[in-house]
């Protein structure tokens, strides 16, 4: 009888260059594939209308489509996927025994959860009497590839980014040939069906509205559009109210494209001098720090990454907190972008940066309730960008933003969006506000606001705080710490 094997996909959800399924068909003659929906984590989502789930649920299905077509035009009978709804180690393990398979591949995945569960998949299959084996596919270079002369991971970007911009060759950004290979695809069993997103007890959301496109044909659409933008993309990238960046972050998350693609392009146009692509790939650079941070130190998910940070004393203050949430501090940058992430699921990465230092700067609340919230609303949210992310705006993290430095919100907003365009967009109350006070219309004396018709307090709210005040408080609540630096 033919070896066969199975291919587990999680957040690799394309069959072009996929480390586990080039391994996979290669070596088995026969191969099959599965995904699962895994209800340890969506029992967890506190809304079942999540735009993620309808994302993986239409990329999953654009995934079927793929395999067979790509069995088609190999003139195999096979592709195909196999969906499974339950708890990854009892669906795996099951399906794993009744397909007679001698070995379950995957792609590697590095957060705390996710290591554990393997772990507890691979003891299952132990007990079968089947192998389990993994393989780095999303990210570049991983895990102890990119250490200092001492040996030791970094803990700053920059010469990480050196050391990794050395090792970042063409063998590492090679794609692997799955189509050479993919007359191994195997056919599902009789009666296999997709689950519908009804089925996994999921409702639509509005993700259909917002038009973004899902699954691999989506993941290159979005990517053909960006590659006549990506010289600009250095100076272009701030501004959330142009199409300056790529908008695959959400691809990325969900392997729906392969880094090796992006990097590899990226690669090319830097080499010919591109200070776009330069820029882009950092982006990418720093994708994998925080993957290596979060693989070295598994205690940045609840604490901070410098131990006397969790010493830091942060506000108790619900009334702030639930006007960060529901976008109505009074600084206009702020509110645009909450509202942007509360009806798209995406926010712009300048603006992840501003909200971020405005909830533990400005308001005082510790960054783990603003993480969280993240990890709530990102359509893109992954646990190791969107911890660095926070705890570099907080001032906790590895290669954190110096916590004497505090992001003045209106000074960001004339700066990243002079002319208003991104802030009328998600503020249409201020569509009449004049340029010179759309930033902060709490500086309006009464005759201008009538003259525009805005109530403050009323149409728009008041600022929740006075931005000099709270940077005096946040110097105050750091200084403690002993870093004995004055603020510039």
């Amino acid at each position: 009888m033919p070896a066969s094997a199975l291919v587990w996909l999680r957040r690799d959800l394309r069959c072009h260059d996929h480390a586990a399924l080039y391994h996979a068909l290669r070596r088995f003659e026969r191969v099959y594939c599965v995904f699962v929906f895994d209800t340890d984590i969506l029992d967890a989502l506190l809304t079942r209308c999540d735009r993620r789930v309808e994302f993986i649920h239409a990329s999953v299905c654009a995934l079927d489509e793929d395999l067979r077509a790509l069995a088609a035009r190999s003139g195999a009978p096979g592709g195909g996927l196999i969906v499974r709804h339950g708890t990854a180690v009892q669906c795996i393990v099951q399906l794993a025994r009744s397909l007679g398979v001698r070995e379950v591949l995957a792609n590697r995945d590095y957060e705390p959860a996710a290591l554990a569960r393997d772990r507890r998949v691979a003891d299952g299959l132990a007990a079968c009497g089947i192998a389990f084996s993994d393989y780095k596919d999303q990210v570049l270079l991983e895990q102890g590839e990119v250490l200092n002369q001492l040996g030791q991971p970094y803990s700053v970007f920059t010469p990480y980014k050196r050391t990794w911009l050395q090792k970042l060759d063409a063998f590492q950004t090679k794609p692997y040939p799955v189509e050479r290979h993919a007359h191994h695809l195997a056919v599902p069993p009789a009666g296999e069906r997709l689950p519908t997103l009804a089925d996994l007890g999921f409702v639509a959301t509005n993700l259909a509205d917002l038009q973004l496109p899902v699954g691999s044909r989506g993941a290159q659409q979005l990517l053909q559009d960006f590659l006549p933008h990506m010289a600009a993309y250095k100076l272009a990238r701030d501004f959330p109210g142009r199409k300056g960046v790529s908008y695959l972050s959400v691809h990325l998350r969900f392997g729906t494209v392969s880094i090796r693609q992006l990097a590899s392009l990226a690669a090319r146009q830097a080499a010919q001098g591109c200070e776009g692509a330069q820029t882009w790939l950092s982006e990418l650079a720093w994708r994998d720090f925080y993957f290596m941070i979060l693989w070295h130190h598994p205690h940045v998910v609840t604490q901070a990454f410098r131990p006397e940070y969790d010493r830091v004393q942060w506000d108790d203050a619900p009334e702030y907190w639930q006007a960060w949430c529901a976008a109505r501090t009074g600084y206009p940058l702020v509110d645009a972008a909450m509202r942007q992430l509360l009806q798209t699921g995406y926010m712009h990465n300048r603006l992840r940066m501003v909200v971020a230092s405005f909830l533990t700067k400005d308001l005082g609340i510790d960054w783990r309730r603003g993480e969280r919230f993240f990890a709530q609303h990102l359509n893109d949210y992954d646990l190791a960008a969107n911890n660095g992310g926070w705890q570099w705006a907080a001032s906790t993290g590895c290669d954190a933003q110096p916590w004497f430095r505090i992001f003045n919100p209106v000074a960001q907003s004339q700066k990243f969006d002079p002319d208003g365009r991104f802030i009328r967009r998600y503020l249409p109350e201020l569509a009449c506000v004049p340029d010179k006070h759309l930033h902060f219309p709490a500086s309006m004396k009464p005759l201008e606001l009538q003259a525009c018709g805005l109530r403050l307090g009323i149409d728009y709210p008041l600022p929740v705080v006075d931005h000099a005040s709270a940077r005096e408080r946040t110097l105050m609540r750091f200084h403690f710490l002993g870093r004995g630096r004055e603020a510039s």
